[in-house]
């Protein structure tokens, strides 16, 4: 490989250009790829968001209280259970 000061300095030059060119070339190619890439993002956004709002909302039923309250019997059973479980963990 060669040194920089071995190389002549029209040599030099033509590869530092060469080199400036592809850095701008490819930092143009990635800035052109990540705006199209947002717009893209958006656009795609934007569809589905259109999609959704046509689409009815799923109808949820309300459970009923009766079933979400725990009978009265078993408030003493829960307590012995987490008083078990207290006692098992502490030894």
């Amino acid at each position: 490989m060669y040194a920089l000061a071995q190389l002549p300095k029209e040599q030099l030059s033509q590869q530092l250009s060469n080199g400036l060119i592809l850095l701008a070339l490819g930092m143009a190619i990635v800035f052109l790829f990540l705006t199209i890439l947002v717009f893209t993002t958006k656009s795609v956004s934007k569809v589905v968001r259109s999609i959704e709002k046509k689409k009815p909302a799923p109808q949820v039923a309300a459970p009923a209280a009766a079933s979400v309250a725990a009978p009265a019997g078993n408030d003493a059973e829960i307590a012995v259970a987490i008083a078990a479980a207290m006692a098992k963990s502490k030894s």
